[in-house]
């Protein structure tokens, strides 16, 4: 059931959220986690509204394997738009963005560096 801040019978919007790992451990290596979310709103405004809501929800702690205390939280909401395709009910393109530094790109994407994560 959807929660309050989520109006199912808006426009879909694609959300950008950007979560980021931290820990009190001197030698922790911060990650971070780029979600994308199907938001369902009635403008732009409220599907970041929503898109924050959720990643918020989102955060927590734990202790890991080596007993550190890990705590993700929402770094930044990092683009909302109405998905390029409104029928989802079948393929559809939902987000497109555009860069000029395929190399940074590279180093950024761990699926193309072969980054072990």
């Amino acid at each position: 059931m959807p929660s309050s801040e989520e109006d199912v019978t808006g426009a879909p919007y694609i959300a950008i959220v950007l979560m980021e790992s931290s820990s009190d451990s001197a030698e922790y290596v911060p990650l971070y986690q780029e979600d994308i979310v199907l938001i369902h709103a009635r403008d732009e405004d409220a599907a970041r509204h929503a898109a924050e809501q959720r990643a918020r929800r989102s955060e927590s702690s734990f202790l890991n394997e080596d007993g550190q205390k890990i705590t993700w939280r929402l770094k930044t909401i990092v683009d909302v738009q109405e998905a390029q395709d409104t029928d989802l009910t079948q393929d559809a393109d939902l987000y497109s963005r555009h860069f000029r530094d395929y190399v940074a790109y590279e180093k950024f994407e761990p699926l193309l560096s072969g980054e072990e994560l």
